[in-house]
C-alpha cells in the first residue's frame, strides 16, 4: 500500500521526478564514463608493456632478474625447449640473448639494451614487428639492426645506413658488429625506444661468443588469465625434468612491479573517484528531497492528523527515493553503454597529448572499457546514496506537529 503511495507521488510531480532523475543518471554516467576510461588506459598501459617487450612469463637462469649479465645466462637452452614444447598451455615461446652495449654512427654514440632475437619466433609473442614504421622487419639474416625513430634521430641514420654495435663478451674482451638498419619502429613508450635495439640471434652470439647461451625465454600463454597456474606448471616441469640447472620463472607481476603497483594505486584511487562523485551527488538529492518535503508539508500534516504513523511516512518518502534510484540507475546504465561502447572500439583520439602520453608508456588513442566492476559499483553506490541523501528529509517530514503542517501552505 505503502510502495503504491510513494510510486503515484512521483508521477504525480512529474517535473520534480524528472529533476532528482536526472542528477541520478548524470551522477551514473560521470561513475561508469570516468571508471571506464581510467580502467582502459590502466589495462592499455600494461598491455603494452606486456606485448612490446616483457610478455607474460619470462625463464632466466637463477639470478638473472637482479643481474642481467651474460654471465648469468642459460648455458643449455635445450631442456627448456623440450619442456615448453609439450606443455599445452604454452601458445608460443620466443628465445633472446641480451646486452647492454654502445651503438654508434659516423656522428654519435648511445647506451642501449641489444636484443638478439628469433625474429619468425618473436613476432608471434611480442607485437615490436608490429611498431615497424620505416623498412622493414628483420628477416633473419645476419648484419641487420632494427632501431627505433628517436634512435635514428640521434644517430642520424637511415634505412640502408651503417651501425656499429659493441658489447662486452664473457671473457671481458670486446666484441663489435657492423650492422645495416633495416627498420625503423616507433612504439608507445618513448623511454623504450630510446633504449633498445633489435639484431638476429645469431649475430648476437657472433658478438658476444656466446656458444648458444640464452638470456631469457619469452612465454606467451594460451589463456592471459591463467599465467600464473601457468608459470606454477613450468617450475614442476622443470624441477621434474632432472635439469640440474637453476632457473626463475617470473610472471609480469613480478618482472614489472613498479608498473602493477602504479595499476593497483590507480584501482584504489578509482574507489576515491566513485565517492567524490557520490558526495556530488548526495547534497542535489539532499536538496531535492527537501523540497519535495517543504512542497507536501500540508498533506503530511493531514496525513498524520488522520492517524498515519510517522514511520510510514518515513518508508513512503524512502521508498519514492529508492524507486527514483532505481529508475535514474537503470537509464544511467543505458545511456553509459550507448556512449562507451563505440568508443571502445574505435578509441579516443588525443593525439594532440601523444607525446606526453608516450612519456608514460601510453599510446594516443584510449579504449575506454565497460566492465562489471563499473556496472556493479554504480548499480551498488547510485541508490545506497540516494536513500543515504533521502533520510535527513524523511525525518525532517516524520517530526512535522500535524496542526503547524496543515495550517501550512
Amino acid at each position: 500500500m505503502i510502495g503504491r503511495i510513494a510510486w503515484r507521488n512521483i508521477l504525480r510531480n512529474k517535473r520534480r521526478s524528472l529533476i532528482l532523475i536526472t542528477s541520478i543518471v548524470v551522477g551514473v554516467v560521470a561513475l561508469v564514463l570516468t571508471q571506464g576510461f581510467a580502467v582502459g588506459l590502466l589495462q592499455q598501459m600494461l598491455t603494452n608493456q606486456i606485448g612490446a617487450d616483457a610478455g607474460y612469463i619470462q625463464i632466466h637462469e637463477k639470478g638473472y632478474q637482479s643481474d642481467p649479465t651474460l654471465e648469468n645466462s642459460i648455458t643449455d637452452p635445450a631442456p627448456i625447449r623440450e619442456v615448453l614444447g609439450r606443455l599445452s598451455g604454452v601458445l608460443e615461446y620466443s628465445e633472446r640473448l641480451r646486452a647492454f652495449g654502445l651503438v654508434s654512427s659516423a656522428y654519435n654514440s648511445y647506451g642501449v639494451s641489444i636484443v638478439g632475437i628469433v625474429p619468425s619466433e618473436e613476432e608471434k609473442v611480442t607485437t615490436i614487428s608490429g611498431y615497424v614504421t620505416k623498412g622493414y622487419y628483420l628477416s633473419g639474416q645476419p648484419g641487420q639492426i632494427l632501431i627505433s625513430a628517436s634512435m635514428a634521430e640521434k644517430l642520424k641514420v637511415g634505412i640502408d645506413d651503417k651501425v656499429v654495435i659493441m658489447a662486452s663478451q664473457r671473457d671481458g674482451s670486446v666484441g663489435s658488429e657492423a650492422c645495416r638498419v633495416s627498420g625503423i619502429f616507433r612504439t608507445f613508450n618513448s623511454g623504450f625506444d630510446q633504449s633498445h635495439v633489435y639484431i638476429p640471434i645469431q649475430t648476437a652470439d657472433q658478438m658476444l661468443n656466446a656458444k648458444g647461451m640464452i638470456s631469457e625465454f619469452v612465454i606467451k600463454p594460451a589463456d592471459a588469465n591463467r599465467t600464473d597456474s601457468l608459470a606454477a606448471m613450468i617450475r614442476r616441469a622443470i624441477a621434474s625434468s632432472g635439469d640440474r640447472q637453476t632457473y626463475e620463472v617470473l610472471t609480469y607481476k613480478q618482472m614489472l612491479p613498479l608498473l602493477v603497483a602504479q595499476l593497483e594505486m590507480y584501482n584504489q584511487a578509482l574507489y576515491l573517484i566513485a565517492a567524490i562523485i557520490a558526495v556530488a551527488l548526495i547534497f542535489g538529492i539532499v536538496d531535492t528531497m527537501l523540497m519535495v518535503v517543504m512542497e507536501r508539508t500540508h498533506e503530511f500534516g493531514v496525513s498524520m492528523a488522520i492517524g498515519m504513523p510517522g514511520r510510514k511516512i518515513f518508508v513512503m518518502v524512502m521508498l519514492e527515493a529508492l524507486f527514483l534510484a532505481i529508475l535514474g540507475t537503470a537509464i544511467g546504465l543505458i545511456v553509459s553503454y550507448a556512449a562507451l561502447t563505440p568508443l571502445s572500439r574505435s578509441g579516443w583520439d588525443l593525439s594532440m597529448f601523444s607525446e606526453s602520453l608516450r612519456s608514460i608508456g601510453i599510446g594516443s588513442i584510449i579504449h575506454p572499457v565497460y566492465e562489471t566492476a563499473s556496472v556493479l559499483r554504480s548499480v551498488l553506490i547510485i541508490p545506497f546514496v540516494t536513500l543515504l541523501g533521502a533520510v535527513y528529509p524523511a525525518l525532517k517530514a516524520v517530526r512535522l506537529q500535524p496542526v503547524e503542517a496543515i495550517r501550512t501552505t
